[in-house]
């Protein structure tokens, strides 16, 4: 099914939902594709809305005309299901990639029913990945490797990671251009991101010294408590303008979407979540986080 294609600005009400963002401009079209950038979207802490983010900032960019691959880079293959596809049907996946398997990564790459927008998936296999890839050369490399032949055939690649710091995740960071940080807006989220934000300046200074820290993307806002708005003051102090100008609020329209195993921009496309999603898409873009 096509994405919803009409440009939409957001239409709630910045105290109460998004925060108070710029209008930035919708992306124009672009003369060809590729070479893509690549963004891995990390939080070791679960429940932050990483997934849901992935999903929908890919649906996002493929309705403004990119072409974008969506790494699902998760044993629990939540990625895969929430663009409606059952990765525990194919005989191979990423975890194939990942150890040197003669298969080719156009041949494991998915189309999904979204114009603009593959997959690359994954299932349960991933989770022996990590300890299969201990003894190999340069393992941190091998989901680079993987990408390495596909990076011209797409302008995005998101990589959808575990809640973990462990290889798979450092895996994703040496392939990655850039890190978009989704943080729930709850104390206990917060205080893990000095973690993760001490992992890529390692991985950046040892393995990979192209990577930056390219966004942190308050989700779960709920400007009615004063909790949410003290943890996005605190962030905003910390990490300046780093943090987005857009922020993602809490909504049941989210779950809803995932059960119904489609992006909010096509479950509900004039929702304020979906409003959400495509203003942080035209923010990541005029940021320079992707073409």
């Amino acid at each position: 099914m096509p994405l919803h294609t009409r440009a939409h600005w957001v239409t709630c009400e910045p105290s109460r939902y998004c925060g108070s963002v710029t209008d930035f401009p919708v992306p124009t079209p672009l003369d060809g594709t590729g070479p893509a950038r690549i963004v891995a979207l990390c939080n070791q802490k679960g429940g932050v809305g990483k997934t849901t983010t992935s999903v929908n900032l890919a649906a996002a960019m493929a309705e403004y005309g990119r072409k974008v691959l969506l790494v699902d880079f998760d044993p629990q293959g939540a990625a895969s299901a929430g663009l409606g596809i059952n990765s525990q049907d194919f005989d191979t996946t990423v975890y194939d990639l990942l150890l040197g398997s003669k298969v080719a990564t156009k041949d494991v790459i998915v189309a999904t029913d979204y114009e603009n927008l593959d997959l690359l998936p994954a299932n349960i296999d991933l989770s022996a990945a990590e300890v299969q890839l201990v003894g190999e050369v340069a393992r941190e490399s091998a989901l680079a490797r993987a990408l390495r032949s596909v990076e011209d055939d797409y302008d995005v690649i998101l990589i959808d990671c575990q809640p973990s710091l462990g290889l798979l995740t450092v895996n994703a960071l040496v392939a990655a251009h850039g890190v978009v940080i989704p943080l729930a807006c709850e104390y206990f989220a917060m205080r893990g991101v000095a973690l993760l934000v001490d992992t890529i300046a390692k991985v950046q200074d040892r393995l990979n010294p192209r990577l930056a820290l390219d966004a942190i993307v308050p989700t779960m806002y709920d400007a009615r408590t004063l909790h949410a708005q003290e943890v996005v003051t605190r962030v905003r102090e910390a990490f300046g303008d780093r943090v987005t100008e857009t922020m993602i609020g809490r909504t049941i329209k989210f779950p809803d979407a995932s059960v119904a195993a489609e992006p909010i921009l096509t479950f509900a496309p004039t929702h304020a979540g979906s409003e959400s999603y495509r203003q942080l898409a035209r923010e990541l873009v005029a940021r320079g986080v992707a073409a």
